[in-house]
């Protein structure tokens, strides 16, 4: 019985990463090595940043609030510790939203906090 060889596979498994690699510069779209590290570092910062992108949009989101409720004479913390004790369940970034697209909205919510 003849040996088999893998070049298919191994064919193949190099062609997807260097099709990854595509617009790479230099030897990271070409060479096989090259190309390997550079794709599996690049999915590293991908899951990594899909955490750190969230942080980010929250302190976005909590320095809009905050903003938006200085301007109505009151903090952030004032008006998260008012939601809270009034029951008010409207998550960071929808409060953000209103702040910024509805201030109208945002100063209900400000006054219904205030009256507490």
């Amino acid at each position: 019985m003849p040996r088999s060889s893998s070049s298919v596979p191994t064919r193949q498994r190099r062609n997807k990463y260097l099709k990854a690699a595509k617009g790479y510069w230099g030897g990271k779209s070409r060479l096989y090595r090259s190309a390997k590290e550079q794709v599996e570092k690049g999915l590293l910062y991908a899951y990594r940043d899909r955490r750190t992108r969230r942080r980010e949009f929250r302190s976005l989101w909590i320095a809009r609030i905050n903003a938006a409720a200085r301007m109505f004479d009151m903090s952030y913390s004032q008006l998260i510790d008012g939601m809270n004790k009034k029951g008010l369940d409207i998550n960071r970034k929808m409060l953000a939203e209103l702040a910024v697209h509805d201030i109208k909205a945002f100063e209900e919510i400000v006054k219904t906090v205030r009256l507490s």
